[in-house]
C-alpha cells in the first residue's frame, strides 16, 4: 500500500514527529540503545517511564490526536519515540511515526514486528541533525494487532551495520487509543516525575562514579 500525499502535506505530516517527546527537554536521541529502558518501565518502578498515553491539538483548522510511547535509556537519553497520529479536517490522516537516532542505515528503513507475526518495513520520511523518522499509513488491522499483541519491536540499522532491535511492551495501548486525551496538568504532573526520576538517577550514578574513584586512590 503507497502512501500518497502532496509535498505540502507530507511535510506536516513529517513535521508532526517533532512533537513526539517534545515536552522532554532533559532528554536527547543516544546514538544506541545499549542500556536502554521501556518508557513504561519494564515493570521495574524504579525505570523513567510514561506509558501509553494521548495528547491532542488543534491546528489552524484541523485536529491532531497522537497516541505514542518513549523508549529512553537507564541515563534518560531519548532511544526511540513511536506516535499515531490522527489528523482530522480538510486531510484526513492516520499515520505511524517511529523516530529513531541518528546514523541509520537508509534503505533498510525500521522494522515494526508485533510478537512474533511478521515484520513490517517502514520507510525512512525525514531525517533531522538529532533523529530520523519513519512513517507509514495505519489501518484497522495494525491498530486490531496492536490492541491484541503484547509487544511490538521495532529495528533499525545502525552506522555498523548491526540491527538494533527495541521492544516495547503494548501494555495501556488499548485504553490509551480509545481513551481520551490526557490533560495538561496530568501530563505536566507525569512530566516533572519523571524529569525528577531522571535527576535522581543521575545523582545517583554521580555519586556512585565519585565514590569509586575516591575509592581508587585509597
Amino acid at each position: 500500500m503507497t502512501f500518497k500525499t502532496d509535498n505540502k502535506t507530507r511535510a506536516g505530516l513529517s513535521a508532526l514527529a517533532l512533537m513526539i517527546g517534545a515536552a522532554l527537554p532533559a532528554a536527547a536521541f543516544a546514538q544506541d540503545a545499549s542500556g536502554a529502558a521501556p518508557a513504561d518501565g519494564g515493570g521495574d518502578a524504579s525505570q523513567p517511564r510514561l506509558g501509553w498515553y494521548k495528547t491532542c491539538t488543534k491546528q489552524d483548522d484541523a485536529d491532531i490526536c497522537i497516541v505514542q510511547n518513549l523508549m529512553m535509556a537507564n541515563n534518560g537519553q531519548l532511544v526511540t519515540a513511536v506516535g499515531l497520529i490522527s489528523v482530522d479536517g480538510k486531510v484526513n490522516r492516520k499515520i505511524l511515526q517511529i523516530s529513531v537516532p541518528t546514523a541509520r542505515l537508509i534503505p533498510p528503513g525500521i522494522t515494526m514486528q508485533i510478537d512474533g507475526g511478521k515484520g513490517q518495513k517502514l520507510d525512512y520520511a525525514v531525517c533531522l541533525p538529532d533523529k530520523c523518522t519513519a512513517e507509514v499509513p495505519v489501518t484497522d488491522a495494525m491498530i486490531a494487532a496492536l490492541k491484541k499483541g503484547t509487544d511490538v519491536t521495532f529495528t533499525s540499522i545502525n552506522f555498523r551495520r548491526a540491527p538494533n532491535p527495541i521492544k516495547i511492551s503494548l501494555t495501556g495501548f488499548g485504553a490509551a487509543y480509545d481513551g481520551a486525551a490526557i490533560s495538561d496538568s496530568k501530563l505536566a504532573e507525569s512530566q516533572k516525575s519523571l524529569q525528577d526520576s531522571m535527576q535522581k538517577k543521575a545523582e545517583e550514578a554521580r555519586k556512585k562514579l565519585e565514590d569509586a574513584q575516591k575509592a581508587a586512590k585509597q
